[in-house]
């Protein structure tokens, strides 16, 4: 194997801002010193590490990353701390909406059962999760159905059960949010790498958004709540199309990660 000291090297000639932490998640991940040449070479090209790799860590577990498909972010973990603390309890309905890998709602349904995510058993009434992009999807089914949970193919609920109307504890949606003329100004990685319908939200970034918000409370549950992730200038924005919507609209953010969430409660 290469002096881990070149690896490092060669990852922050490219850029790479963590690049000893993602020399060692490298080696870790390679069987033979050419594959970790390669994955090197692929990582300075600017290909995101989790797609390098296969794999992201999101709240303690690890979850499949295919290529093209949306990674997981940190910030987005606040989401998932956020539902879990605002959570009846662990016998939930859980849906996942531009579920991308299905990384938060598998992560919302381990958090629940209080003891990791058991395999083939989610904890409450089940997890399903959609997506519009047939890669995210086929990606989600590698996370979410060895739990026991489903995923489908289709816009926002289009594709989901008719059985799940008016049963739906916990609605995540993690949709693009990204005003389309900031895509360009995007880090390389993002912008070239991840699919575009993951990453535009239309003219002011809520265009997805907003139908979720309009089309939940056919879906929620009484006492349900719709979760979403925007920025901080969005948030006044989005709570407003909860309230039009009929739902009791809350916002929470996080000033160590910058994260935002914006909820909307059925009575």
């Amino acid at each position: 194997m290469p002096d881990p000291s070149t690896i490092v090297d060669r990852l922050r000639a490219a850029g790479c801002v963590w690049a000893e932490d993602e020399a060692a998640i490298l080696s870790e991940a390679a069987g033979s010193a050419g594959e970790l040449d390669d994955m090197i070479a692929r990582r300075a090209s600017g290909l995101p590490l989790e797609q390098v790799v296969g794999w992201a860590e999101f709240r303690g577990l690890r979850i499949a990353v295919d290529p093209g498909v949306f990674v997981p972010r940190r910030r987005s973990e606040f989401l998932v701390q956020t539902a879990a603390g605002l959570a009846a309890g662990p016998a939930a309905v859980i849906v996942d909406l531009c579920c991308g890998t299905g990384a938060l709602g598998l992560a919302l349904a381990a958090a629940l059962s209080g003891a990791g995510l058991p395999r083939a058993g989610l904890p409450g009434a089940g997890l399903h999760a959609a997506d519009l992009d047939p890669a995210a999807v086929a990606c989600a089914r590698k996370n979410v159905e060895p739990a026991g949970g489903r995923v489908h193919e289709g816009d926002l609920f289009g594709p989901l059960p008719d059985g799940l109307r008016q049963r739906v504890d916990i609605l995540v949606c993690n949709a693009p949010y990204v005003p389309t003329a900031q895509i360009a100004f995007m880090p390389p990685e993002a912008r070239e790498h991840e699919a575009r319908m993951a990453l535009d939200g239309g003219s002011d970034g809520l265009a997805v958004l907003r139908r979720a918000c309009a089309q939940a409370p056919g879906w929620l549950a009484p006492g349900g709540f719709a979760i979403v992730e925007a920025s901080e200038r969005q948030s006044a924005a989005l709570a407003k199309a909860m309230a039009d919507a009929g739902l009791a609209a809350g916002v929470h953010a996080d000033e160590e990660t910058g994260a935002t969430v914006v909820t909307g409660t059925r009575s």
